[in-house]
């Protein structure tokens, strides 16, 4: 029936004389070019560029009734249009073929123009639509915050996963040839540990009576160990302190049982999270195997560990509830130690290649870790190159999406064009560890396949957070990617152990890989709420908006500004920017003849402008809104230079939804006399002098207590004359 209305529709309306008009330009430029005018001399026509492919499709076809043909007008005049696909129809048109030959051709040619769709991963246009638990500014960190964004970081978490304690533990030496040994010892001596299961293990799980079993069990094994001349490059120790805060997290964070890097600690020494190597949790009660208890908890000890171990790739930790164990496994999709920081004697460095040669960069000291298990992980460090101790750099490590356009060229293409007011570029790579890319699916993970788990589910989350995997049958052993190992009652140290994962894709959709990748920049600052002083402050944020209006003029868009991706330096003998932006993580390209960027809600949360929070697509007027808040942020939670607080009222901005956050903004700038009266309250008494000017910005930033409603490029020259003046007045200028 569609053939037989195609049929009628061609025969009704007849193209008669209606190409002629393209036949004559084609004939035309053939004649300019001296080619004979033939369906051959498309070919030489076409080596001429696209150019003349966009005249040639220009002339004959117009709109019509077939909308799809705007498509292949649109197709034409993209840059990597491919002039194969109306090379058949103008072949028909010139050989002057019967009307149904030409409009089948057009039919063939509007369906090539229409590519399949590209497959876009959540990360593609870097749009957090997850929460995650690394863009906590001024919070408390506590649990009833914590809790739900850790567990939509972690996402799904998978059990049962086939050859995990091969991938993890097969390249140790020796190791299986160990464990028959020390097993052998525990059945044979006088006091055995193994009869007919665990020797001493609790009945009933007892938490305390389980921590001293397992503590003297580990110290039996690492006598063992000694005697056996295993001489691991970490010294392991255990350590049990269910009841004691572990030092170093923000909030009073404690750890059921573990291993720890330190060969003097007893099992109730107190440590620091950078000295945890294996994080463990107890759960008397085998129900509590699942998402939402024991696995959760794990979580945060992994976050821990990561956010204090500034070189960890991944981390390995364990859960044991009941009698059943689980070894996990936490890496940047859900970190060993990173081989490329070389430490010699008591330097630590990095090499780069960099114009054919080898540079050294020896680091001077950490400035920033990410806190968070999934995500990008970032990572910075104060270096310089050997030699030349004067000039600074910051080498940035991170965990990005292999979809995402690498920062180091967007940095590199920001410096050539000569922006302002941006940390500028030196150097950037995929990091190398054994010869491979470092990403996670192939160098972290060496390639287990998590569709293989026992509780993975095609087309949906693997494992809802309040399910749990059934407890094995005694004997049966289990393998996951945030992974477990066996029951006490198993007759040999399993072969295969369970463990469980955390990719932050949708299920359903092809597993996301992250790739390490390593930036070196030449400025070196601190974040701008360490400002010397009120006036010194003004003058940052002012610099700042500068760069953001330099980056945006040549054809970038920032999207996350933020507190700590505006830099300050007041170090006169420091090269470097006197104020700058950092981060283009989630920077893109912009399209001039549009507002710019792509649809979706992009930022650090609490310094999202209202409508990028809707969901608007992302403007620069959005990153000017967001140098408001940022401003007004400092205002209330900093008490002077680099003096943080935690306000409950504003702590939950960290965490709330979109929808709800963008309505309690608009509360606070709606009304002048009210937002006079959110500041009186809620500015630190050193900020207290910059109400006025931040009222001012209020009302240049939202007219008439309104979010903005189009856009105003003279906004960037108002809000820096704005901060000129207030760092001019007497009253910000005074001794606090």
């Amino acid at each position: 029936m569609v053939d037989q209305t195609r049929s009628e529709i061609i025969k009704s309306n007849p193209i008669g004389r209606g190409l002629d008009a393209f036949r004559v330009s084609f004939d035309s430029i053939c004649e300019d070019r001296n080619i004979t005018c033939t369906p051959d001399a498309l070919d030489q026509l076409a080596q001429d560029g696209l150019r003349t492919s966009r005249l040639l499709s220009s002339r004959g076809g117009g709109k019509n009734l077939f909308s799809d043909i705007a498509k292949l007008n649109a197709a034409v005049n993209s840059d990597d249009f491919d002039f194969d696909r109306i090379r058949p129809l103008l072949n028909a048109v010139l050989a002057d073929k019967p009307d149904s030959v030409i409009w089948d051709q057009v039919y063939n040619a509007v369906t090539e123009s229409t590519p399949p769709p590209r497959p876009i991963a959540s990360s593609l246009q870097q749009t957090p639509w997850l929460r995650n638990t690394s863009s906590f500014a001024n919070s408390s960190e506590h649990r009833k915050y914590v809790d739900d964004v850790l567990k939509e970081e972690l996402g799904p978490m998978y059990a049962g996963l086939r050859d995990f304690d091969q991938i993890y533990f097969g390249g140790v030496a020796d190791l299986e040839t160990a464990s028959e040994a020390f097993f052998k010892q525990c059945i044979k001596s006088n006091d055995p540990l193994f009869d007919d299961g665990w020797t001493g293990w609790p009945k009933d799980a007892n938490q305390d009576d389980v921590l001293n079993w397992f503590a003297d069990f580990s110290m039996r094994l690492s006598t063992f160990a000694e005697a056996y001349k295993s001489n691991p490059v970490r010294q392991r120790r255990p350590l049990a302190r269910p009841n004691e805060p572990i030092d170093g997290s923000i909030a009073k964070r404690k750890m059921d049982v573990g291993f720890v890097n330190d060969s003097k600690a007893r099992k109730d020494s107190r440590c620091h999270w950078s000295q945890i190597l294996v994080p463990g949790e107890l759960k008397s009660n085998p129900s509590a195997d699942k998402a939402s208890e024991a696995w959760l908890d794990l979580g945060r000890y992994a976050r821990e560990v990561l956010a204090a171990q500034y070189t960890r790739r991944f981390v390995l930790g364990f859960t044991i509830c009941g009698s059943l164990m689980r070894i996990w496994e936490f890496d940047r999709l859900g970190l060993g130690f990173d081989p490329t920081i070389i430490t010699s004697g008591d330097k630590r460095y990095i090499d780069v290649e960099l114009n054919g040669q080898t540079k050294r960069l020896i680091i001077d000291r950490r400035m920033k870790r990410a806190p968070c298990i999934a995500g990008q992980a970032t990572t910075c460090w104060k270096a310089h190159c050997e030699g030349d101790p004067q000039t600074s750099l910051v080498i940035k490590d991170s965990w990005q999406y292999t979809e995402r356009e690498e920062e180091g060229e967007l940095l590199r293409e920001a410096t050539d064009r000569g922006v302002v007011n941006v940390a500028r570029y030196y150097h950037h790579e995929t990091v190398q560890v054994s010869g491979l890319d470092d990403d996670i699916q192939t160098n972290v993970r060496k390639g287990l396949d998590v569709t293989t788990a026992e509780n993975y589910r095609a087309g949906r989350a693997a494992m809802s957070r309040n399910t749990s995997i059934a407890t094995p049958r005694k004997g049966r052993s289990t393998a996951g990617v945030k992974r477990s190992s066996s029951q006490t009652g198993a007759p040999l140290p399993p072969s295969k152990r369970s463990c469980s994962a955390s990719p932050t894709k949708p299920a359903g959709s092809p597993l996301p890989n992250r790739v390490h990748r390593r930036v070196v920049l030449r400025d070196f600052g601190g974040p701008i709420y360490k400002a010397s002083s009120r006036a010194a402050l003004l003058r940052g944020l002012e610099g700042c908006i500068e760069g953001h209006e330099s980056l945006h003029e040549a054809g970038f868009l920032h999207r996350d500004i933020s507190i700590n991706n505006l830099m300050i330096n007041e170090d006169n003998n420091n090269t470097s920017w006197p104020s700058f932006l950092i981060d283009l993580d989630l920077a893109i390209k912009e399209q001039r003849e549009v507002v710019s960027g792509a649809k979706g809600k992009t930022g650090t949360r609490a310094f999202m402008a209202i409508g990028a929070l809707l969901g608007e697509q992302h403007s620069f007027m959005h990153d000017l809104e967001s140098f408001f808040w940022v401003l007004f942020w400092i205002c209330v939670h900093y008490e002077g230079p680099g003096q943080g607080r935690v306000v409950p009222r504003f702590d939950k901005w960290n965490t709330v939804d979109t929808e709800e956050l963008a309505s309690s903004k608009k509360g606070v700038i709606s009304d002048e006399e009210d937002f006079l009266k959110i500041t009186e309250e809620n500015f630190t008494v050193y900020y207290q002098a910059l109400i006025p000017w931040v009222n001012r910005l209020r009302r240049k930033v939202f007219p008439k207590g309104e979010r903005w409603k189009r856009s105003e490029p003279g906004l960037y020259a108002s809000m820096k004359e704005i901060l000129r003046e207030a760092r001019m007045d007497s009253k910000v200028l005074a001794e606090s």
